[in-house]
């Protein structure tokens, strides 16, 4: 799986460092003795980009009109067709809300920064924003939108050949691993990191910069744009490590009950191994960071029967972060099409696409086969487009569209492909597929997916707090990439494996979970349902059928239905296979063994 929205929203400008174009200022030579053995040792960087844009918002009503009061300015406020709008200045942000009973529900709209979006100046992902009445003609809320940030970890040690290795770590992006970074090298006050990309065969300089010997600070030039990192020390306990270099041995304590829609519990209490699980965290916490393809966990739940029972973080990660979901969002898309089409839109999984998103009827001089192509042709990914991710001469790959600039709407852009097999003859791994099936629910709803999605499944489920992507047309991008808090992204496993309800309340119809968790498409050699995957693990000398979102890197929701398990994890191995170890070798090799069946040990 590749979701490449990064590449387009500003890691194309880190990949520049390669290039060198920005060197860094020259320093006067430092005395001979000095070598890169004084680097030895660990050290981290870190930036915060913004956006500055958050905080109180505060709309009121003033005789017609509305005002909204924001960052220390009052700005007018546009009504247009039932939706509350406005902009700050400076391409600072913008806010789009409608009245819902009392409240008003919207969402903010947040500017690229130079990791993410840059240089584009349209927004690139909208979070919820809820304003509830304050006062006479007065409502209130807080902007929260995701913080763009960017961490690095260098781990400088000594080689027995005398060189000077290096692991550079990125939980964000998975940089280091991304450009190849080997070794370090130095020369007087001048630093050097030197390595190859995956199918590059000669090394070369991927970052300069220069150490400050008496301030010990190294610094790292990564940009062509000219901005610079500040390595500073770090000691034994450095979220470089899961937890800490010499963790303590771990003790299981149950999840922290909150307000969020999960029911919690123990581990005893869902018939699961205890002293297994003990383990399997102790593992994790103590896994020498000495390789690139070290897995990088940030985090591992489990439920059964409802309930919440493990809940742990690692390398810094915690409840409250949001984290990018990468592809495994491409199944939040389908629960969203799932959702509407329950709650009544006129939408059908034969609806014809190019009708629906026609508004009704098909465009003229729409060739025939493009005609045949269905709802659910996008929910098992294949549409027949000439789109295949995998594919560099595909013109509908993932890549291309966000790289693109000529149309900042991918609904368009997407549906004016060619076609290269029947619609519904083959299933090939496209990012616009899932996409444009999320076009087709705002086609249906007369609404943006982002108020579909808050109003049939955010709101009763609880999930306030995410951080949507966008394209340059201001829709929400249905391919991946959508950024949730973990214990939020597991809900969309539970609300499958309950046969589409929550808390009791039906948000899809059983027939829709059966067939999206179903194998009805194959994909390489995957089973494929409605943007979920099926997987047939070995439980206790059997086979038992898991259905998963999963997301490069390591994103995961896992359900297991025999077992009345989900399982969900967050990980940062985005360059490397290790992104596999949680589906491949956690799961069956140390979280089932633990599961217990009633009346058995």
């Amino acid at each position: 799986m590749r979701f490449v929205y990064a590449l387009a929203c500003g890691l194309a400008l880190l990949s520049s460092a390669a290039s060198a174009q920005t060197p860094p200022p020259t320093q006067p030579a430092a005395p001979p003795a000095a070598s890169a053995d004084e680097l030895v040792g660990l050290w981290k960087a870190k930036k915060r980009f913004g956006p500055d844009a958050r905080g109180p918002l505060i709309i009121q009503k003033d005789g017609a009109a509305y005002i909204a009061d924001m960052m220390g300015r009052s700005m007018p406020v546009r009504m247009d067709q039932g939706e509350l709008t406005f902009d700050l200045p400076d391409n600072q942000g913008m806010f789009r809300g409608k009245f819902k009973a009392k409240n008003i529900l919207g969402h903010w709209f947040r500017p690229g920064t130079l990791v993410n979006g840059s240089p584009f100046t349209s927004p690139v992902a909208a979070s919820p924003v809820l304003l509830k009445p304050d006062g006479p003609d007065r409502w209130s809320g807080i902007v929260v939108p995701m913080q763009d940030e960017f961490t690095f970890y260098l781990m400088v040690e000594k080689r027995p050949d005398g060189s000077v290795g290096i692991l550079l770590r990125n939980p964000e992006r998975d940089f280091g691993n991304l450009i190849g970074v080997e070794r370090l090298t130095r020369e007087g006050t001048v630093v050097k990191l030197i390595g190859k990309r995956r199918g590059q065969k000669e090394d070369r300089e991927l970052a300069t910069g220069t150490f400050d010997p008496a301030n010990q600070v190294l610094t790292l030039f990564f940009l062509s744009r000219g901005l610079s990192y500040d390595f500073m020390r770090e000691g034994d306990e450095s979220d470089f490590y899961s937890r800490g270099k010499n963790p303590g041995r771990y003790s299981y304590r149950p999840p922290l009950a909150r307000d969020d829609g999960w029911p919690t519990g123990t581990l005893e209490e869902a018939n699961i191994d205890r002293a297994a699980i003990e383990k399997l965290i102790q593992m994790i916490g103590e896994t020498p960071e000495t390789t690139v393809d070290t897995p990088q966990i940030h985090g591992i739940l489990i439920a059964r029967h409802g309930k919440l029972v493990l809940e742990e973080y690692f390398h810094g990660f915690s409840r409250d972060m949001l984290h990018n979901t990468r592809s495994a969002s491409k199944s939040v898309a389908a629960t969203l099409v799932g959702a509407a089409m329950q709650a009544g839109a006129p939408l059908e999984l034969l609806s014809p696409v190019y009708q629906i998103m026609n508004g009704g009827t098909f465009p003229p001089a729409l060739e025939p086969q493009k005609r045949t192509m269905t709802l659910e042709n996008l929910l098992t990914m294949s549409s027949g487009f000439f789109c295949d991710d995998n594919n560099e001469d595909a013109p509908g790959r993932e890549n291309l569209m966000w790289e693109q600039t000529e149309e900042r709407d991918f609904y368009r852009l997407y549906m004016k492909l060619p076609l290269d097999r029947k619609p519904g003859e083959k299933a090939v791994y496209c990012g616009g597929d899932p996409n444009l099936a999320l076009g087709m629910v705002g086609r249906a709803t007369g609404e943006s997916p982002l108020y579909t999605f808050d109003r049939l499944i955010g709101g009763p489920m609880k999930i306030d707090h995410y951080a949507w992507p966008l394209d340059r047309a201001r829709n929400p991008y249905g391919g991946g990439g959508t950024n949730f808090v973990l214990r939020d992204f597991m809900k969309f496993g539970q609300l499958m494996l309950n046969g589409g309800t929550w808390q009791g309340r039906r948000i899809l119809s059983r027939d829709f979970v059966a067939r999206a968790s179903s194998p009805l498409k194959t994909i390489g050699s995957r089973k494929y349902g409605y943007l979920w995957w099926g997987i047939d693990y070995l439980y206790r000398e059997r086979k038992v059928y898991a259905f998963a979102a999963l997301g490069a890197g390591g994103q995961n929701v896992m359900v297991i239905p025999e077992l009345d398990l989900v399982l969900a994890s967050f990980s940062g191995s985005y360059a490397t296979r290790a992104y596999r170890r949680f589906s491949d070798e956690l799961i069956p090799q140390n979280i089932l063994p633990a599961v217990r069946e009633k009346g058995r040990r």
